[in-house]
């Protein structure tokens, strides 16, 4: 019953109210999800030689983060970019993002690492989206694409760190709605292969399953197209990674999906009302997704 909101900015305007218009669409899907929800935003992007990441306290307690951030200091040089008590976005020195999320697994085992990358920041929270939105002052943030999603919890605990966007590599998320009925095969063959989770969340390993097919060397078509071979189950993905995001539903198309463009924006989401409150929606062509069938939009594609 899971909500999915994603929006890829193509013009600077749709960039400055990034956050506002996810926030919008979040709320539109509340009544899909009120358990908890979760955000992915695309923004900010740190220089070379520093990787940013996202951490959680799942105790729910306020965090000295920049005792965090000090205690970084072999790997390198860190700061706190954002603060919300329990959550944290850590910038540090270091070129290779997995290294931070190495390093942090063996020093900070008691946290719960939402993302790690050079772009990507993840807040998530139980509750009603309107606690996130207003936790993470989300209205004000500006970036260049974000995924969404409102979860009604039907496979594991409802708590902060089993809500969506689940990221498993660098600048990867993955927001989903279904079901995955392989996911305990699949989680330990992944786990062999050297993925780690962080959740028993079947929507995690459908992340991890996507950073393997990276390392051995898909790009995110290949890594999409297998998707639909090994996964089984109902699913609606919709992927973000640093370039921009994709949407894939399964080939039966069991779980709902709506797109739609205009010169400003791409938008999608679980239900139309989600999209049909964003500037400019009236103008817009919309489609449902064809079962099986990948959309993909990055920078690269709309600047050309």
């Amino acid at each position: 019953m899971c909500g999915i909101a994603g929006i890829f900015a193509k013009s600077q305007a749709a960039q400055d109210r990034l956050g506002a218009d996810l926030a919008a669409m979040l709320e539109q899907l509340r009544d899909r999800g009120p358990d908890s929800s979760g955000v992915a935003i695309y923004r900010d992007p740190v220089g070379d030689g520093l990787a940013k990441a996202s951490l959680l306290d799942p105790t729910g307690a306020r965090r000295d983060w920049a005792a965090v951030a000090a205690a970084l200091a072999p790997l390198g040089r860190a700061s706190v970019a954002v603060d919300l008590g329990d959550q944290a976005v850590l910038a540090c020195e270091v070129a290779d993002p997995e290294l931070l999320r190495a390093w942090l697994a063996e020093h900070h085992p008691e946290l719960v690492l939402l993302s790690v990358g050079h772009e990507i920041e993840t807040f998530k929270r139980a509750g009603e989206p309107r606690r996130l939105i207003d936790d993470s002052d989300l209205r004000t943030m500006a970036g260049g694409h974000a995924l969404g999603h409102t979860r009604m919890a039907t496979e594991s605990r409802v708590t902060t760190e089993h809500s969506h966007p689940f990221s498993t590599g660098p600048d990867l998320c993955l927001v989903h709605n279904g079901s995955i009925s392989n996911h305990n095969r699949l989680r330990r063959v992944l786990r062999a292969r050297g993925v780690s989770f962080a959740t028993d969340n079947d929507s995690e390993v459908a992340a991890g399953y996507l950073t393997w097919r990276f390392r051995e060397g898909d790009d995110l078509q290949a890594a999409l197209e297998a998707a639909v071979e090994d996964l089984d189950g109902f699913f609606t993905f919709a992927i973000g990674t640093r370039d921009g995001f994709a949407v894939l539903r399964d080939p039966v198309g069991c779980k709902p999906a709506v797109l739609a463009e205009t010169e400003d924006w791409v938008a999608m989401a679980s239900e139309h009302r989600a999209i049909a409150i964003l500037p400019g929606a009236d103008d817009a062509a919309v489609w449902e997704p064809e079962p099986g069938r990948i959309y993909r939009w990055s920078r690269a594609t709309v600047a050309a």
